[in-house]
């Protein structure tokens, strides 16, 4: 049919509309041949860029099979175009025929001159000319294809030739190469970092990016010099928290409740800012870079407190989270917030893949705050940089992580192993919410603080008739009516529990049911109460020192016995042994009467003799300093300052030596002038470095029902485990006076200690297993008290 098939095609207006426009009309058989010759260009063009645009030869040591195979196909790819450009050829030839028999033509042969455009003949030998061209380019390629397929087939023999080296210095090289071999394709970031199959792949990776093998001999190994590093910016004190605001995001109610914290307590921050930087006179430091990767609220963990934050659910983590934040902030230090598991992939640089690889790059933070969710995924995803940069992290950690847990080994031949331990971090790595353990740095989060004024307008305002309930939750009520029924004869109760559409069964009529209230107007609830009462749960959260902290009194249950994870369901699995003998055992041991009142609820006449004592007793606000603004961040500015987990400590300095002709230097430590303990020598050797300074030590023998933390806390002292690698000699025991037939070194996490009743003495192994907490009636353990700074028990008196 020719081209006649164009008459009544919609496509010839097109054509017409195109003729109209040029003053021009091209036959359209021409048109199609045009379009024919430039489609084949165009693929010819890509065809040959696609092969050779990808990847040079050379580029990388893992590309020469892969580059010639490319190009073997790029070869075959100019002979089809060669083939395709004949046959092209072919068919233009009957197409000409077929265009010079239509009518078509004819009628438009006056409007198309032919000075005006090529006749067919014309590029008929264009495109022959072309195809000879590819033919040409085909031959010359093919060439350099067999010039490389040489090279690589050289290349390849070496790479055949690879053998595992046989070095000391790497013993684990051949068992981790017949692991590649295996299962090198289990992880895409295997081949990311360019492992193909080959031997010589294998030893590369596992000698350059990561170290199990040595440096193979014929790799390149001449570095570019690292540019010196550049000098650390000093922190300098913040006095506007409107950036941390944009920092923490949005899309959370999490992260919203977190903001509104920050918003309502900023004048205080902001005053507490000034009057620690008036205190430190300008010994701020070096700014840290810092990630803040919030792991309970990213989605892979299940966000369970979002939700949680409209519906009266524990809301302490958020708080901690929020003063965290506030308080790095405000002290100069470079921060980068995450609550995203792709946020945090993408900050620490992890490779496409699962998991198996390094990091692409050293780790740009020299600090990070996370939790235990956190501190999963990073595993997870960081390979062997999780345990190269581990000791740049810290674990926020609510209820503590006691070192015979945090032991992984220890933990798993001892029965101490949980879900949440057995991480082989330092223990001070983790950050608590009280003080419930020296092992643990205290982190802790900050009440509002009153002035004067306030204070005043609280004492005259109070009804001392009101009671209010701790406990959100309608079930925390069940089964207390018995208490409530007593409470009810002098006082009127109100509750703050969380219901959608009717009162809660669990709550009492009698009882004057607020709901759930924004932090404020619970704040304006508490300034009127006179009493605080708990029921046993929830456990350690922040609301009784805010109600302390607003002139209540805090009336909480005795445990009898003391909860613990050996017989109580919430803390089973905790990675702690701690013995919790009341709701609140901080309020218990550092605040007590007359704020805190801890009676037991089993017996109803102490329970009513204490409701009556407390209707009697007058109070005025009190708020601990460790708990105001200031006080946080004097804890998290020495905190960072000093805590360096990434450095072996150095050994304890040695006494000035007496004597040339001594064997041995003298300990550091001297009996105390009543011989009821050790402390350390006015001449001594002081480690300036040294963090606590060590002058503050005491060391004291403990009872044998004791732990460290008991036997330091009856002294008036607290529990330093920093100081036990002064402990763990045996002259220690000698100075002490006490006898030791044998003496043992064992991984214990009781140990230094002795059994006193066959006098042995037993000797820490294991530095990561130095504990205050832990005790046992067989030992008497030594342990290294030190002094505090008033108000502030994480700080001995010249830590800051």
């Amino acid at each position: 049919m020719g081209c006649g098939w164009l008459k009544t095609n919609p496509f010839n207006k097109i054509h017409s509309d195109f003729r109209r426009c040029f003053g021009l009309c091209f036959p359209p058989c021409r048109i199609f041949v045009l379009g024919i010759g430039f489609f084949t260009l165009c693929f010819l063009m890509t065809s040959l860029g696609g092969q050779f645009s990808a990847k040079r030869l050379g580029d990388s040591p893992f590309t020469i099979r892969t580059e010639v195979m490319g190009a073997l196909e790029s070869r075959g790819v100019l002979r089809r175009m060669s083939d395709m450009l004949e046959l092209l050829m072919k068919r233009m030839d009957i197409l000409a025929r077929l265009e010079n028999n239509t009518d078509f033509h004819k009628g438009n042969e006056a409007l198309f001159p032919l000075d005006r455009f090529q006749p067919a003949a014309g590029l008929m030998e264009r495109i022959q000319a072309i195809a000879q061209n590819v033919s040409d380019i085909a031959i010359k390629v093919d060439q350099i294809l067999r010039n490389s397929l040489m090279n690589a087939k050289m290349g390849d023999g070496r790479r055949d030739q690879c053998e595992v080296p046989r070095d000391p210095k790497y013993p684990d090289c051949a068992g981790k190469v017949e692991w590649m071999r295996a299962r090198w394709t289990s992880d895409p970031c295997y081949a990311f970092f360019g492992v193909d199959g080959t031997e010589c792949s294998f030893l590369i990776y596992l000698s350059e990016v990561e170290w199990f093998c040595p440096p193979l001999p014929w790799r390149n190994q001449t570095a570019a010099p690292s540019p010196p590093p550049l000098p650390r910016a000093q922190a300098a004190f913040r006095s506007d928290l409107a950036p941390l605001l944009e920092l923490v995001g949005t899309g959370k109610e999490s992260l919203s409740f977190m903001k509104k914290r920050i918003r309502h307590l900023a004048q205080q921050w902001l005053w507490a800012a000034r009057r620690l930087e008036q205190k430190l006179k300008g010994r701020q430091g070096d700014q840290k870079h810092i990630l803040i990767h919030i792991g309970f609220l990213t989605e892979e963990s299940g966000d369970v407190f979002s939700p949680r934050v409209l519906k009266g659910g524990p809301l302490g983590e958020m708080v901690q989270w929020a003063d965290i934040l506030a308080a790095l902030f405000l002290l100069g230090h470079s921060l980068k917030v995450t609550v995203s598991l792709k946020e945090l992939q993408s900050n620490l640089g992890v490779p496409p893949g699962r998991g198996n690889c390094p990091l692409t790059n050293p780790l740009p933070f020299d600090l990070i705050y996370t939790d235990y969710h956190g501190l999963q995924q990073m595993k997870q995803h960081m390979g062997l940089s999780f345990k190269k940069y581990r000791c740049r992290v810290r674990v926020i950690d609510t209820f503590g992580t006691e070192p015979a847990y945090n032991h992984e080994e220890y933990a798993t031949l001892r029965g101490f192993r949980t879900n949440w331990g057995y991480w082989n971090l330092h223990p001070s790595q983790f950050m608590t919410m009280f003080p419930h353990t020296p092992d643990n740095s205290f982190m802790g989060f900050v009440s509002e603080e009153l002035n004067q004024t306030e204070r005043q307008r609280i004492k005259s305002n109070k009804v001392s008739s009101m009671a209010v309930v701790y406990g959100k939750e309608a079930s925390i009520w069940k089964g207390k009516e018995k208490f409530l029924a007593i409470l009810n004869k002098y006082m009127e109760i109100h509750g703050t529990v969380y219901y959608e559409t009717q009162r809660p069964p669990e709550v009492p009529a009698f009882v004057k049911n607020h709901g759930l209230l924004p932090q404020h107007e619970f704040q304006q609830l508490l300034r009127k109460a006179k009493l605080f009462i708990g029921f046993g749960f929830p456990y350690e959260g922040p609301a009784p020192l805010e109600a302390i902290a607003n002139g209540c009194v805090f009336l909480q249950a005795r445990f009898n016995p003391p909860h613990s994870s050996l017989n109580h369901e919430f803390f089973r699995g905790k990675p702690t042994s701690r013995e919790v003998s009341s709701q609140h055992p901080y309020a218990e041991d550092f605040i007590g009467k007359p704020h805190v009142w801890t009676v037991d609820y089993n017996n109803s006449e102490e329970f009513e003799a204490a409701i009556k004592t407390i209707l009697r007793t007058q109070v005025d606000p009190y708020l601990p300093y460790e708990y105001t603004c200031e006080g946080m961040l004097e804890r998290i500015h020495a905190y960072i300052q000093h805590q360096d987990f990434c450095t072996t400590p150095s050994p304890p300095p040695p006494a000035k030596a007496q004597s040339p002709a001594m064997q041995s230097p003298p300990s550091p430590l001297v009996l105390s002038p009543n011989a009821t303990h050790l402390m350390w020598s006015p001449s001594a050797r002081r480690d300036p470095h040294a963090w606590p300074p060590a002058d503050s030590l005491q060391v004291w023998l403990s009872e044998g029902q004791h732990a460290c933390t008991e036997t330091c806390r009856r002294r008036g002292l607290v529990c330093e485990p920093t100081f036990f690698r002064f402990l763990n000699k045996k002259e220690v025991f000698l100075q002490l006076s006490i006898t030791c037939d044998s003496t043992e070194y064992e991984m214990n996490h009781l140990y230094p200690a002795v059994a006193e009743n066959v006098h042995e003495c037993y000797l820490q192994k294991e530095p990561l297993l130095f504990s205050c907490a832990g005790h046992n009636s067989k030992y008497r353990r030594l342990c290294p008290c030190r002094d505090y700074r008033e108000g502030q028990v994480a700080l001995c008196r010249d830590c800051l």
